[in-house]
């Protein structure tokens, strides 16, 4: 590797130090899809209670869930109309009070999705600012007048062209009131009013009180839409347009001019004073490298990590998600490796590939086809081997694979059947095109019910599921994964005991190799005298690499085949969808 490797790295400096959660790995549970306890189809606390020591073997740290608050289910549970209830779907907060004892008593933590950019169009908050001009809520939604010199609620009226990040308009109109209001999802997700400071004192009241109650942090759902960019008038602006009648409206909206001011006054207002034991991590759809140092840049007091958008936007088109285009996996190195460079002395990275928004990885960037298991391995240590804090989505520790769904009716996600809508409304694509797209695409590809067995609905349920489960589960579940010693799910479990042990996969600095190798996947990681060796091949077919000198002696320290690769003179021999990891101690 042009002799790169030998370069002696010594860092141990940062500004954050040693934070519990750099030790942590993260396991994301969509309540849904997890496990049904009632045999109503739908996953439930009770079920995820189930699967507590499940969890506590793994060897996970934290539990993230996604929404189990009161909800229409608008957007599965993204849309929230009791910010303090449980949905009956889901069970009682007396089942998430046990959840909470079942796992602080196996030594793991609880967070809770934080949705509050947006409530539910059924939250009292809303019904009341709906109900009249004059409701002293009116201010804590986004309440706009007909564009001037259009006829309110016809095509073009709208107050701004702003698009909604699931299709159409970003406003809908309000006959009774004469006014529209925003919406940057669905037309039931209402965005709150940030600018109002009742709206986040009351935010900050909820937020204490789930803590008070014993939960451990907050995943916070897309929490840097809450700025909007208005004027000085209170006028929001046009963004350009792409193709379309309406535009990209997170021009207006992500990583806002008041966003920093928010998170900060968050901060004083709910965190102070019981912050250590806490994980804070922001979903932040746009934000850079300069964006991600300044929300987690510990002595700001805003997050401890935040969630970039970019390396899993890489194969998408012009057209977004379901425009999708060849992985480059020298643009996958150059992305991460910003981050990573970017994030290095100031601020901490969230690592994933997965989650409940996002198609299977092994799908996406591997191979689930002819090989399936090594390329789920080989994505797993890459990630697990950057610097930062891992999250595994449910099922991925499973090497769980794309729905590859064949029908329209098979689909659940609003965005997914929206967007169909839309394309079938426009007739640029034949069906054969728009279900390639979803098949490819569709976030309910990570929605498919936990794989636990091969019985008939892959135990996840007794009845009907809410979505059917991917026929692959006879050969892709925990059983099978648990009985044989070299599954995907065991390597997960090492590499997670090998972040909990090893100082290095903690806080090494990282190095990139190789950055425009199109097949291999190679990085250092120093502390001090030690360095470990990363490397990734993501072909079909085989190669020798030149790793440079100094690894004749190195130690394999886990790699994504049974019979680990070790180093010959300066090169190694790496299988079809191979990594391995070696280790090497720098002479003085």
């Amino acid at each position: 590797m042009n002799g790169e490797v030998t370069i002696r790295q010594h860092t141990t400096s940062h500004a954050r130090g040693d934070s519990w959660w750099q030790r942590a790995v993260v396991y994301q549970v969509y309540p849904r899809s997890f496990q049904d306890s009632d045999g109503d189809g739908v996953g439930d606390v009770r079920g995820i209670l189930q699967r507590v020591d499940y969890l506590a073997e793994l060897g996970v740290d934290v539990v993230w869930l996604s929404p189990i608050y009161r909800s229409p289910q608008d957007d599965n549970g993204y849309d929230i109309s009791d910010y303090r209830d449980i949905d009956p779907t889901f069970g009682t907060l007396e089942d998430v009070d046990e959840l909470l004892a079942a796992l602080h008593a196996r030594g793991m933590k609880l967070v809770m999705d934080l949705v509050v950019n947006h409530t539910s169009d059924e939250h009292p908050w809303f019904v009341e600012s709906r109900s009249s001009p004059d409701n002293p809520k009116r201010d804590w939604y986004w309440w706009r007048p007909a564009r001037p010199g259009m006829e309110p609620g016809t095509p073009g009226a709208e107050p701004t062209n702003w698009g909604s990040f699931f299709s159409g308009p970003a406003w809908e109109y309000d006959a009774a009131t004469d006014a529209y209001y925003l919406h940057l999802f669905s037309r039931k997700q209402p965005d709150l009013n940030w600018e109002n400071p009742e709206v986040r004192r009351a935010v900050y009241a909820m937020m204490r009180w789930w803590l008070d109650r014993g939960v451990d942090g907050f995943r916070m759902d897309v929490i840097n839409l809450v700025s909007k960019d208005v004027n000085p008038d209170g006028s929001l602006c046009d963004v350009p347009v792409a193709d379309g009648p309406y535009g990209d409206s997170g021009v207006a909206t992500a990583n806002g001019p008041r966003l920093h001011e928010f998170l900060q006054e968050m901060h004083r207002e709910v965190f102070e004073g019981r912050r250590d034991g806490l994980l804070l991590v922001g979903e932040t759809p746009g934000a850079t490298v300069e964006d991600g140092k300044l929300l987690t840049d510990p002595t700001r007091g805003e997050l401890d990590m935040v969630f970039t958008f970019e390396h899993v936007s890489l194969d998408h088109g012009p057209g977004g998600r379901f425009d999708l285009v060849p992985l480059d996996l020298r643009d996958l190195k150059a992305t991460l490796g910003r981050w990573q460079a970017g994030l290095n002395d100031i601020g901490w990275n969230a690592l994933y590939w997965n989650n409940h928004d996002q198609p299977r990885v092994v799908s996406r960037y591997g191979n689930d086809r002819e090989y399936r298991r090594e390329p789920a391995a080989t994505l797993a240590i890459v990630l697990h081997l950057h610097r930062g804090t891992p999250y595994i989505y449910q099922g991925e520790e499973l090497g769980m694979t794309n729905a590859h769904f064949t029908a329209l009716d098979q689909y659940r996600d609003i965005e997914s059947l929206r967007y169909a809508a839309d394309e079938s409304e426009r007739g640029r694509l034949t069906e054969e095109q728009l279900l390639a797209q979803l098949a490819a695409g569709s976030r309910d590809n990570a929605r498919t019910p936990m794989q636990w067995d091969d019985s008939p609905q892959a135990g996840f349920t007794t009845g009907e599921p809410w979505m059917a489960v991917n026929p692959n589960h006879d050969a892709i579940n925990a059983a099978t994964a648990l009985a044989d010693p070299h599954s995907v799910l065991h390597l997960y479990r090492r590499l997670i005991a090998l972040r909990h042990r090893d100082p290095v996969v903690q806080r090494g600095h990282f190095h990139p190799l190789l950055p425009d190798d199109p097949h291999l996947y190679a990085f250092t990681r120093t502390l001090d005298d030690e360095q470990l060796l990363v490397t990734g091949y993501f072909s079909d077919t085989g190669r020798t690499a030149d790793i440079g000198p100094g690894w004749d002696d190195a130690t394999p320290v886990i790699g994504s085949h049974p019979t680990p690769t070790t180093a010959h003179g300066d090169r190694v021999t790496l299988r079809p969808w191979e990594a391995v990891v070696l280790r090497r101690t720098l002479s003085r």
